[in-house]
């Protein structure tokens, strides 16, 4: 969906995907419901590696005391400073893994085709044959798209989750420390992640897909503030959604999921009392 109409004016290109359940229909329909999971092996390394990362680095930056304001509660600057380098860390680390994911995810049957097709057959032979035809370099093809993308989708989850959270905890609106609290402030960063990260997604999708000519050189987009461009005066600021709703289906659980089981194994690490208390004087 987000390679749909890519710069081209509304109205000018074939839809195939009206919207997400239609996109489901379609891939479903012509290429077998398997389709629907292309691009998992990649994903779920991608996932590991880059939010291993992330959320380590971060971890590391709470336990040091430097997202927290001098009342000992979280910072909202302070958290999305360290969400935001965070993010950079695990983004930069993973990078290949989400250039494979989108090449094969994005290639499809011809007559629902949209954007490059690169026509790997696995996630092993595509990092095989993009690191022979352009070397260590054609493997971080589209970094600089990924990791303000991370950044800004880290640095809103993140500053969003501690905050809300660190409210709640306040309030007392439920017991203090219990996954009710990690679930409430889970789904509001989830909101606030899926507005801020969609535009950053839909270009870090674009420059990873991009075919390139034989010095590495992407043919559409020569970087991130010229695809940011490209977007903006072809298709408009609504450009920079397409595929939102998409994107919210992905967010929604992963965040929900990933970040209670974050703060549910630091419980265990640091004990459900004691977790800022022990946090705070490491």
């Amino acid at each position: 969906m987000q390679l749909q109409g890519e710069l081209a004016h509304r109205g000018a290109y074939k839809v195939h995907y009206r919207n997400i359940l239609h996109a489901f229909y379609t891939v479903g329909k012509n290429e077998g419901l398997l389709a629907l999971q292309k691009g998992l092996v990649p994903a779920i390394w991608y996932q590991m590696i880059m939010n291993g990362a992330r959320l380590g680095a971060f971890q590391s930056f709470y336990n040091a005391g430097l997202t927290k304001g001098p009342d000992g509660r979280s910072g909202f600057l302070r958290s999305v400073v360290g969400g935001a380098f965070s993010g950079c860390v695990g983004a930069g680390l993973a990078s290949p893994l989400y250039l494979v994911k989108t090449h094969l995810q994005a290639e499809a049957a011809q007559q629902i085709a949209v954007g490059h097709q690169h026509h790997h057959k696995s996630m092993t032979r595509a990092l095989v044959n993009i690191y022979k035809d352009s070397g260590i370099p054609g493997l971080w093809r589209g970094v600089g798209g990924a990791i303000p993308r991370v950044a800004v989708g880290s640095a809103s989850q993140l500053a969003t989750f501690s905050m809300v959270k660190d409210w709640l905890d306040s309030k007392k609106i439920l017991a203090l420390g219990t996954w009710q609290n990690t679930f409430l402030a889970t789904c509001a960063c989830s909101v606030v992640v899926t507005f801020c990260m969609t535009p950053f997604d839909v270009i870090s999708v674009r420059l990873y897909n991009q075919h390139v000519d034989a010095q590495g050189r992407g043919l559409l987009y020569s970087g991130f503030l010229d695809c940011t461009n490209k977007i903006y005066e072809k298709e408009g600021p609504l450009g920079f959604y397409k595929g939102w709703s998409a994107v919210f289906l992905r967010l929604a659980p992963h965040t929900i999921l990933s970040l209670i089981f974050w703060d549910e194994l630091r419980k265990l690490y640091f004990g459900p009392s004691n977790l800022n208390v022990k946090v705070l004087n490491e």
